[in-house]
């Protein structure tokens, strides 16, 4: 989420370009989820800045906002985490994959069956949809989430853990203040580095000697 319209489409479509480099740099299938993670995320700002224009309100750009928000994101990450974990270390990831498909599984029989709506909120938006057991859901989408990313193998993919978990702690607190809306610029920050870490999978091979 970002602080308007404006800030919302140039983020978007920056992260989406970061996106279509990141994807572009893969050269083991197992990493495609992970690299494309930033094309999601930037095409959910740009559908939130389509909310922006509309003054929020319950049409079809809210529910796709939600949709990438809550279900998709809690099973899209730890799957793309595991996809890219040699299989030493994906027994460690059976939590966080189970988490986000259970939680996956209620927000999108919620969404399915509830109308979700968008509030402007000063310098933010505010997303109503009637959730059962709000905290175990939290709970549950954290573990899925950055919890995957903490326990994954690869330095990066931790160091990424954090700033998420840093940054989700930052933009709850803002938004609660109604003061300014922060998500976006984390986004980006995430995309970067997942682009830096796809990068970083594909060292270059080393020159052969040969012999004349």
């Amino acid at each position: 989420m970002c602080w308007s319209a404006t800030a919302d489409l140039v983020a978007g479509t920056a992260i989406t370009a970061v996106g279509v480099g990141s994807l572009a740099s893969v050269r083991r299938p197992g990493d495609a989820p992970l690299a494309a993670l930033p094309l999601l995320l930037g095409a959910h700002q740009i559908v939130e800045s389509v909310i922006w224009r509309a003054g929020g309100g319950a049409g079809p750009a809210t529910l796709a906002w939600a949709v990438i928000a809550l279900p998709l994101l809690a099973l899209w990450v730890p799957l793309g985490v595991l996809a890219a974990s040699p299989r030493a270390g994906r027994r460690r990831l059976a939590l966080p994959v189970a988490a986000g498909a259970a939680v996956a599984g209620v927000l999108g029989h919620r969404l399915a069956g509830r109308p979700v709506t968008a509030e402007v909120r000063g310098h933010t938006l505010g997303y109503v949809l009637d959730l059962p057991f709000a905290a175990p859901l939290i709970a549950g989408y954290l573990l899925a989430t950055v919890g995957a990313l903490l326990l994954s193998h690869d330095r990066l993919l931790r160091l990424l853990g954090l700033l998420t978990g840093a940054g989700a702690v930052v933009c709850v607190l803002l938004w609660r203040t109604e003061f300014v809306s922060t998500w976006c610029a984390f986004a980006a920050v995430a995309s970067l580095v997942l682009l830096v870490w796809v990068r970083g999978r594909n060292p270059r091979a080393p020159r052969q000697l040969t012999r004349a």
